[in-house]
């Protein structure tokens, strides 16, 4: 799984017009699923994405997770993550999960994150849709459950 997180004071998803999902404060996640994810994958990104200490403390230090501001997270599914661009001008998806695996992981993240009483967001898996976000800081991270060390 890979995810493009993004610290915002807020962010909410359209499709055709209408808004499908919006918070405040938090965490914007842009995810991504490979044909390789795993239950454990998801496991690893959930705990990994909610625990980051990405948020300021009274000092200015990034010493607070979202878990710890009960901050909200916006969940994005976003397959182009897995666009390989090493070879020629068009992005190549293999690597990509089909549909249906991609919507049951991606699923599958949702549920944890509310399991963990995190406000989650969603867009429309699939759909064609406007991701507003207003980055704070700006703070983007890239989270890869392949490249765990």
């Amino acid at each position: 799984m890979r995810a493009v997180v993004q610290r915002v004071t807020s962010g909410n998803v359209e499709v055709e017009g209408n808004s499908v999902g919006s918070i405040d404060k938090g965490l914007v996640v842009l995810l991504g699923v490979s044909e390789k994810d795993t239950n454990e994958d998801v496991a690893y990104m959930s705990e990994k994405i909610l625990n980051l200490r990405v948020f300021d403390d009274e000092e200015g230090k990034m010493n607070f997770s979202l878990l710890d501001i009960q901050g909200e997270l916006l969940v994005v599914s976003q397959f182009t993550l897995y666009g390989d661009c090493r070879k020629g001008r068009r992005p190549n998806y293999m690597a990509a999960a089909k549909p249906e695996k991609a919507d049951e992981l991606y699923n599958e993240f949702v549920k944890q994150c509310r399991a963990q009483s995190v406000k989650t967001e969603t867009g429309v898996f699939q759909a064609d849709m406007k991701v507003n976000i207003i980055n704070d800081g700006p703070v983007t991270l890239i989270v890869d459950s392949e490249k765990i060390i």
